[in-house]
């Protein structure tokens, strides 16, 4: 392969850098992209019915600035943003954020859809990195410059025509990631001058990685340079807005966020462009995992997937983490009889604590997060295949049958469920399990048989039972 035909990119040689030693306490300012970054790069776009939808679900989730769309860039948009304020369908404590290039009969657009909103960020954008200054616009750092602070101008100048709604600002220096790091610091600081920030009314600054084109830590330095360098850090909103071309667009916010910003843009399961954009619920469960409060409801997972597959018409994967299909689950044998052996410590623990099975710590091996604070059941945390050993087929036996199997009959069986699972080449099945063990260890007829009872309450109020049996063939009632 090629390789001598790529350039490594490093934005910035920052040798005293104080990111590292910081620590992720409290979750940044969210901002769900979706219904713009996410919607433009599907197949088949978000008709209204199904863009309203993930509206809903974002709200529900605690979202409280969505960007629902590129109203000057089709009428579908426009239509949806003026649906939601015509409609009265955004909640008090909701801002929407609309998006727009840096030209004039776009902007004016951008503020027509606007009309009527309580409140809104108007963000505008356009390119600065050296290779579409060079190939795209032809234009120096003045000329693109120009673009930026006329744009600033003109959206200032417009807000006047909408009096009733509250607006706030976003500039993104697109293409950030390939972009001189000081020539990213003097467009932002020309906006700023423009948009005259304070710090009730801060100017969010946008920091794209349109493209992922360096490694996460280099990311959080040139972040921490530029806080270090720009003017009046304290009117600003420094946002982040990760895309995944490298696969650490996850890493890259979270390094970024320890580098000093203070807000991240992203879609749910890192839908977006390419490879995508920063995955907002891993994001918000890392924090979780942490004992950090992520400021979104993700307790039901599967039901946000569901939507998002739904709205998106794109599958999540079976291996994403925190909402695959297979992300709880334990094949390996090792792993199974850890997980089954901390479940009994787990609960043992609480228990003796006089908690029942309230733990107090979640500590289980394998498994970083408590399932069933994201709506799982344990029902697939152990399966059973060929990999599996023995501390799988206890753990079924007693989780799904109620059988508590000793250690030798664990042995035991287990070697039988494995002769079954390497005959098949397939999973074994609770189900198909019991039917095993059924087979193998219950007679076919049992001993004691329940074929009816009746309870009945005397006027006293004491209670009678009567039973009917079968005890080794033959009837017998009992009360």
């Amino acid at each position: 392969m090629p390789f001598e035909k790529y350039t490594p990119y490093v934005p910035v040689d920052l040798r005293d850098r104080t990111w590292p030693d910081n620590r992720l306490t409290a979750a940044p300012q969210w901002c769900a992209v979706d219904l713009r970054d996410g919607n433009q790069a599907l197949i088949d776009p978000m008709d209204p019915a199904r863009k309203l939808k993930m509206f809903k679900t974002l709200v529900a989730m605690g979202y409280r600035e969505i960007e629902v769309g590129f109203p000057s860039a089709s009428q579908t948009d426009f239509d949806f943003v003026r649906q939601l304020i015509t409609e009265d369908l955004i909640p008090d404590d909701v801002t929407i954020q609309v998006l727009t290039q840096c030209r004039e009969d776009l902007i004016r657009r951008t503020y027509e859809s606007i009309k009527g909103a309580r409140e809104a960020i108007v963000h505008f954008y356009n390119s600065t990195s050296t290779l579409q200054r060079r190939v795209v616009f032809g234009l120096d750092k003045e000329g693109i410059t120009a673009i930026a602070v006329n744009a600033a101008r003109l959206c200032r100048k417009l807000t006047d025509e909408v009096p009733e709604t509250s607006i706030r600002y976003e500039y993104s220096p697109e293409s950030y990631t390939g972009t001189e790091i000081d020539y990213a610091v003097e467009i932002c600081d020309a906006v700023a001058e423009v948009i005259e920030p304070t710090p009730d009314r801060k100017l969010i600054m946008n920091l794209p990685a349109t493209v992922e084109m360096y490694t996460p830590n280099l990311y959080a330095d040139s972040i921490e340079w530029f806080l270090r360098n720009v003017r009046d850090r304290g009117s600003i909103t420094l946002s982040l807005h990760p895309h995944n071309d490298r696969g650490c667009a996850v890493a890259a916010a979270e390094l970024g966020v320890l580098a000093g910003a203070d807000r991240v843009e992203g879609c749910l399961f890192g839908n977006g462009e390419r490879t995508g954009n920063v995955d907002l619920v891993t994001l918000g469960l890392n924090l979780f995992a942490q004992g950090v409060e992520p400021g979104i409801d993700l307790s039901d997972i599967d039901a946000i997937r569901r939507t998002a597959e739904y709205c998106n018409r794109l599958p999540v994967h079976e291996r994403h983490p925190y909402a695959g299909d297979l992300v709880y689950t334990a094949f390996s044998g090792s792993h199974q009889d850890a997980i089954n052996k901390g479940f009994a410590a787990l609960y043992a623990e609480s228990e003796a604590a006089g908690r029942g099975r309230d733990y107090e710590r979640w500590a289980v091996p394998y498994l970083p997060i408590d399932p069933a604070h994201v709506g799982r059941t344990y029902e697939a945390v152990i399966r059973v295949n060929s990999q599996s050993g023995k501390g799988g087929v206890a753990y079924i036996m007693e989780a799904e049958h109620g059988f508590a199997l000793p250690r030798r009959l664990q042995i035991e069986f287990s070697r039988t469920i494995q002769t079954i699972a390497e005959d098949s080449g397939t999973e074994i099945t609770p189900g198909a399990m019991w039917d095993t063990f059924a087979a193998t260890y219950l007679p076919e007829s049992p001993y004691f048989e329940l074929r009816s009872n009746e309870v009945a309450t005397d006027t006293d109020g004491n209670a009678t039972i009567t039973a009917q049996l079968l005890v080794g063939g033959k009837a017998k009632t009992i009360s």
